[in-house]
């Protein structure tokens, strides 16, 4: 890309903020003018809000299931009726998380520009998909079905709804609190995953998981058609001059920053979703609480995600309070690692506790990880100001997502097999010594090294620029 096409990208990604300018000069001579901008930015907050209402509408159909498979994997344990072996069961959550974030760099490069302008006909057409695969696992007879219908169709219908809508709401907060309403959005899919897993258990209680699966199908149908009509795109990516000037700039592969971060979230997914999975079965079959408790735990697990999204978006965007995105990244992960090991690490049969305590902990800190991403997008931006590039915030974000993907997908195949190799081996009487063992040291272990790009910023590139 020649320096005039890079710097007239970021001229045009730059227009809305210079018409608001050139709105307010002329303001001052006009006063139908200035009755015209206050007109334009009283709707433009307008769409904002309904952009933002949108997107936190569409995280229940997005992430309701996939936040909550935990109730259904301790259902399964408990109430084995398919055929096929059980174990799989593990491998459907992490899966159907792994294929929502591994397939959205894809999305997110085919609807960034050039077919922008179907962005809520594709985000339709994600409700429809997600809608027959929740349909469809309701009559699964083997456990092959389960993982085909919930952990691969309808997390790409998922992530279908999500590419498109979350592109839009990058761009009608691209001037400003940008890592806030990424923050903000983040804390709505904690309240889904906070409440969902009472909505799942009552369901399966009250009509057996094949209805709840249809139920949950009439929710999602519902909710994703309301917040995809409430997601308009932004005019500057259905203008037909973008389609025409802009293509996807893919400049910021050449910067370590972003396969630092990258590093940094493949290995914290990796140990993230292990809890999401887990943490019910373990509640049940070795502190033995009550399905209700074990429920509980999973919601403790998502409400402090509520307060930590908006907190961490906050920390990252903070004009008065200024850390670097790798402090704020490291205080995450290395809080997130030492609630593992000192505390569900240390918990003991038949006390809750100590459990409580790490879902509420461990739900706060790694569930605010994600919100840390606004702060990268920033860090990345700078750089390609101070390289004269232009930059795609959207494309980058899907990109962070899809490394997410590939973290949780080798996260959930690592865990079948640790959790094989702590069958039958009893090295204490504290969760270290359970058959959960390899899996409480992996996730602490890999949830630490999402915070290793402060290590990198202080030790390593000294170490490399004195070589």
């Amino acid at each position: 890309m020649s320096q005039t096409e890079s710097i007239s990208l970021r001229d045009h990604e730059s227009l809305p903020s210079r018409i608001s300018e050139r709105e307010l000069n002329n303001t001052n001579e006009d006063p139908s003018s200035l009755e015209q901008a206050d007109s334009r930015q009283v709707e433009s907050n307008r769409t904002r809000a309904c952009v933002l209402v949108g997107n936190g509408i569409l995280q229940l159909p997005i992430w309701g299931f996939a936040m909550s498979y935990g109730v259904f994997q301790e259902y399964y344990s408990s109430n084995w009726t398919l055929q096929g072996s059980q174990s799989t069961t593990g491998i459907i959550g992490t899966t159907s998380n792994g294929v929502m974030y591994l397939s959205m760099p894809f999305l997110f490069a085919l609807f960034t520009k050039r077919w922008a302008r179907w962005r809520q006909t594709a985000a339709l057409c994600g409700a429809v998909l997600a809608c027959l695969s929740f349909l469809l696992s309701s009559f699964s007879t083997q456990v092959w079905h389960l993982v085909a219908t919930q952990g691969v169709m309808s997390a790409f219908g998922c992530a279908l709804i999500y590419s498109p809508t979350t592109l839009s709401l990058g761009e009608w907060f691209n001037t400003s609190n940008r890592a806030l309403a990424y923050g903000v959005i983040f804390s709505c899919k904690n309240i889904v995953g906070s409440t969902c897993p009472f909505l799942f258990r009552g369901l399966i209680n009250q009509y057996g998981f094949r209805m709840a699966l249809r139920i949950f199908t009439a929710i999602v149908a519902g909710t994703s058609v309301l917040g995809v009509f409430l997601v308009p795109a932004h005019p500057s990516s259905v203008s037909p001059n973008s389609h025409r000037s802009r293509k996807v700039p893919w400049n910021f592969l050449k910067h370590q920053t972003f396969y630092i971060y990258s590093v940094a979230i493949i290995l914290q997914s990796a140990g993230y979703g292990i809890p999401q999975t887990y943490l019910n079965t373990y509640a049940h079959d070795i502190t033995f609480l009550s399905q209700t408790s074990a429920t509980l735990l999973l919601t403790l697990f998502n409400i402090p995600g509520i307060a930590s999204s908006s907190f961490f978006g906050w920390l990252s965007d903070n004009k008065h309070f200024r850390l670097s995105t790798s402090t704020v990244t490291s205080i995450s992960a290395i809080s997130s690692a030492l609630s593992t090991f000192l505390l569900w690490g240390l918990t003991s049969p038949g006390s809750m506790a100590l459990l409580v305590l790490f879902s509420i902990t461990f739900g706060f800190f790694a569930g605010g990880y994600s919100a840390t991403w606004g702060g990268v997008i920033n860090e990345l931006e700078k750089e390609a100001r101070d390289s004269n590039e232009a930059i795609d915030a959207g494309m980058v974000y899907g990109m962070l997502n899809g490394a997410r993907g590939i973290g949780y997908v080798s996260g959930g195949l690592a865990g079948v097999p640790l959790l094989k190799a702590g069958m039958g081996v009893e090295l204490g009487r504290f969760g270290y010594g359970t058959t959960y063992g390899p899996l409480i040291v992996f996730t602490g272990l890999s949830t630490i090294f999402g915070g290793w790009g402060l290590l990198w910023r202080l030790k390593w590139r000294k170490l490399l620029h004195l070589v």
